[in-house]
Parts: structure tokens; sequence; C-alpha cells
């Protein structure tokens, strides 16, 4: 790899300089020499409640700029093994979500046709929907772990197939994922009927509610994500409200009885040897976040995801 790109140096440039990047990451349009790459994807109009997440991967990035390369907790310095960019936003069309589906996959599908290992902000949860069509059309079928207070697999809302709240199932429909060796961890929260919960499961799903989750440990967690999606090629999807809204208020449908910063951070890091391919963290709503701390733990959550690309590099020597 001729060229490395890694973040600016904090203890020689203030990090209250500069443009707002993920982790002051350089902003390179490139494909080239890079191992991920941190992308806006702002798009909301597949809200069904409040919106305004178009506006998350701005607040995200200016939430960055206090990370640092070494990560303690998995004993890794993310940049002597990685290089990486922010590539910036993909382009969308505001109002008219099915057109943005077909802008996102087309940028989406540039990178990973050079390996890039995406690190994509939403956006609300529709946008995921694009990113999978883009990851099996690279890849074939993948398994999902998903982290999240809803299923997102109703059928559809208002008489409309794709909203935030029907991703998983327009992902299972069109076979871009394997509900088989797919699992949704954190379901939560009132219902519109018993019925539901069933819906993901009826789909293949396997699904760990949050009161299920309460009485597992983290590594209990990884054993029961390592035995649902093996080898599989895997992508991970983060909605910021599997987080309690005293952690993350700055969300468009919270949900209350959920987790801490802390219990995600220790959740995500047991996602090291899974065969990832891309992640996605969407539902950030800057305007409901008026001390900014949903951005700052959806940031430390995107630095987790990276720390785990580094992760595998140097344990599979690649």
């Amino acid at each position: 790899m001729s060229q490395k790109y890694e973040p600016i140096n904090s203890l020689s440039s203030p990090r209250f300089t500069g443009v707002r990047t993920f982790m002051r990451l350089p902003h390179v349009r490139t494909e080239e020499n890079i191992d991920f790459a941190v992308v806006g994807v702002p798009f909301d109009t597949g809200g069904t409640y409040a919106i305004g997440t178009r506006f998350g991967p701005e607040a995200v990035r200016s939430m960055s700029a206090l990370l640092r390369p070494y990560n303690p907790a998995l004993k890794i310095d993310i940049f002597e093994y990685c290089s990486g960019v922010d590539y910036g936003d993909f382009v969308v069309n505001p109002g008219y979500i099915e057109d943005s589906y077909q802008m996102i996959e087309v940028q989406l599908g540039k990178l990973l046709q050079h390996q890039v290992v995406p690190i994509l902000i939403g956006g609300d949860h529709s946008v995921t929907l694009p990113h999978l069509r883009a990851i099996a059309a690279k890849y074939g079928k993948v398994s999902l772990v998903h982290f999240d207070s809803h299923g997102d697999t109703w059928d559809s809302y208002f008489g409309k197939k794709y909203t935030h709240g029907t991703v998983f199932r327009r992902a299972a429909e069109e076979g871009l994922v394997d509900p088989s060796r797919s699992i949704q961890i954190g379901l939560r929260g009132s219902l519109y009927g018993s019925e539901d919960l069933k819906e993901g499961e009826n789909l293949g799903y396997r699904i760990i509610t949050t009161d299920m989750l309460k009485q597992m440990s983290p590594d209990e967690l990884r054993e029961a994500i390592i035995q649902r999606v093996g080898d599989n090629r895997v992508f991970v999807s983060f909605d910021i409200d599997f987080l309690d809204p005293v952690y993350a208020p700055g969300t468009g449908t919270p949900e209350i009885g959920g987790f801490t910063t802390y219990e995600a951070q220790q959740f995500v890091r047991k996602l090291t040897g899974l065969n990832l391919v891309g992640f996605d963290l969407v539902e950030v709503l800057p305007d409901r976040d008026p001390a900014r701390v949903t951005s700052l733990a959806a940031a430390n959550i995107i630095y987790e995801f990276i720390s785990l690309v580094a992760w595998n590099k140097r344990e599979k020597g690649v």
C-alpha cells in the first residue's frame, strides 16, 4: 500500500481546528489504498415520526474529534494496521426514497468493488436497504447482526413498502440477507399487536429481546451471535435507539428500558473475528440532542466498528 491515510495528530493540532471529518481523518474521495471509508448517508424521508436524521452524519463527525487511534479495550492501534478516509456524504434525493436507494447503491458499489469496508452513518434506518443491496451485489446473501429496539420487519407504513420500519422485511424478501443465519438484538417497547415480535421470527431471524439480553453476559451474546452467523459474511446495523434515551435522547423513536453506552461498547467489542464486510449506524437526530450526548455515543460506537476492522486485519494478517 503506497499511500496511507490516518487522522491528524491531535498532540500537535488542536481538535477544535480544521474541517469536521470523522476522527479527523483526511477527507479524500478515493477507493485506492484504503481499508475502510467513513461515509455519511444523509437521508431521512423513510422516517415515520420525527425527522432530521439527515443531519446525523454532520453531528457525529463533530463529536468524533475526541477519538484517539489506540483502542485499549481491544489493544489495537488502528492505523498501525489500517488506512482509512472520511469519504464525505453520498448524494441523495430528499423526498424521493426509491431514487435515493438507487443512488446510494451505485455509490456504495464503487467502494465495494475495491474491497473497502464501508462505515456508514445515517440517516434513518431505511438507508440500510440500499446498503444491503450493494453488499449483496458484491458478496451475495449475508448474515445480519442488528442492534435495535425495533425489529423493523413491518410490512408497510401508510400503505408504503419502503420506510425505516420495513427495511428488514424487504431485505429478507429480496434475498439480501439470510435470516436463518441472522440475529436481531435488543428489541423492546410497545407494539401494535401480539403478533409483531413474531414477524421477524416468521421471516427466519433469531430475536434476542432486551429482557433476554439483560440476563446475558457479553460473552454469552458473542456465543449466540457466532452460533448464528458462523463464518458467513456479516453486515452490522446499529440503530442508536438500542441505547436507553438517557444515553441517546437524540433519536426519532426512543424506547425506555434500554442499554448504557458501556454495555453497547462491550457488545460491539465481542464481534471480533467475525467475517465483517460493512457497518452502519443510524437514527441520530441532532435536534433532539441538545447536549450532543447521542452524537458522542454514536461516534464512539463507530470507533469500535473501525477498531474491529483493524483487529481482524492484525489477526488474519491481511
